[in-house]
């Protein structure tokens, strides 16, 4: 299995449909959908699960024998966004303990950012 976090946004559904192109068809995407039209860019991928953010660990943690690699692609890259707590918890804080999780259980951590 695959994490796709960001998954729903333009550059991780992208990265979405590269993997299925290449073959991987065990892929979660972690993301809020929201009211936008997020959910255009994965509606005609296969995928196995669709997670919110605030439940991946959860998600993780029930599924760790499965997970090959984790590629994080999400985080918040508004300018326009103004609460630094947000900023801080999504942007640092969150990655952060992605990436502990993928060294506590051997798992690929892939870690992009676009902004």
């Amino acid at each position: 299995m695959i994490i796709v976090t960001g998954g729903a946004g333009f550059i991780g559904s992208n990265l979405v449909a590269g993997l299925q192109s290449r073959g991987y068809t065990n892929i979660v995407v972690c993301d809020w959908l929201g009211n936008e039209d997020k959910w255009r860019n994965i509606a005609k991928r296969e995928i196995r699960d669709i997670v919110k953010p605030q439940w991946l660990f959860d998600y993780l943690n029930s599924h760790a024998h499965e997970i090959k690699a984790i590629f994080h692609m999400g985080a918040i890259s508004a300018t326009t966004e103004t609460d630094a707590d947000l900023i801080a918890e999504t942007n640092v804080a969150f990655p952060r303990r992605l990436w502990k999780w993928c060294a506590a259980h051997d798992v690929r951590f892939i870690y992009a950012s676009s902004a």
